[in-house]
């Protein structure tokens, strides 16, 4: 954004067992001892330091979607700058080199995620309440509104909203937070701007978004490149 059932019977006797046996006393848990720069592993700080450098470029790296990444090489270019030796790539062209990899990562990366994201279209596009609109948005209705205005590009609307991939995984939701947001139409996804036209006040939709009516190619959080996004929006008034 700018996302065992028991019988009743089998209940009773588990009650019944439960109260003849007499709880085991609880073992209060030992406290975890916070790590601390006397505990380090290494010789000296310095060595800690720069482990945790290390640690923390290539967490950079993962984040950026700069990986697989050649290790040796990677060790030679830092060894050159540490050590102030003339770099074996000009100057200019370091970062265009590390621009261009990133974007090829990255298209290699949301290209398997597009074309899972297709067939997860497909597949959901035949199941009874789900509405294929002509751009591609899917959508079913969990709660219809009663009929009134709906809103327009320049509304600004307030929401509830719970935002997952296509394995169920969260990547944002306000119900979560337990707070609905307020927001213009305008500056949301495309996805959401063509669906929330279409409803009205107390609606709740679920939507699926494929990726070039989301976010793209382009990672953006928790969300990486090419993802149809799922969404559960309940439209709560126009402002």
């Amino acid at each position: 954004m700018k996302k065992i059932v028991f019988t009743i019977s089998s209940l009773i006797v588990a009650a019944t067992i439960y109260a003849q046996v007499k709880p085991a006393a609880k073992v209060a848990a030992k406290p975890t001892a916070k790590p601390s720069l006397a505990t380090m592993p290494f010789k000296n700080l310095a060595d800690s330091a720069s482990y945790a450098l290390g640690m923390r470029i290539a967490q950079s790296f993962k984040s950026q979607g700069l990986d697989p990444i050649n290790l040796s090489i990677l060790q030679k270019g830092m060894a050159d700058a540490l050590q102030s030796k003339k770099p074996v790539i000009a100057e200019e062209l370091l970062d265009r080199c590390i621009g261009t990899y990133q974007m090829e990562v990255q298209s290699a990366k949301s290209a398997t995620a597009k074309k899972a994201g297709q067939q997860y279209l497909d597949a959901n596009a035949k199941r009874t309440g789900v509405i294929t609109l002509p751009s591609g948005l899917q959508y079913e209705v969990l709660k219809a509104g009663a009929e009134g205005p709906r809103p327009t590009l320049s509304s600004r609307l307030r929401c509830h909203y719970h935002g997952t991939l296509t394995n169920g995984e969260v990547f944002d939701s306000s119900v979560d937070r337990g707070a609905p947001i307020s927001f213009a139409l305008n500056e949301m996804i495309q996805g959401w701007q063509e669906a929330l036209q279409l409803m009205t006040v107390g609606s709740k939709w679920k939507l699926y978004v494929p990726s070039d009516m989301g976010y793209g190619d382009r990672s953006n959080g928790k969300i990486p490149g090419g993802s149809v996004l799922v969404f559960e929006v309940e439209l709560l008034g126009i402002e």
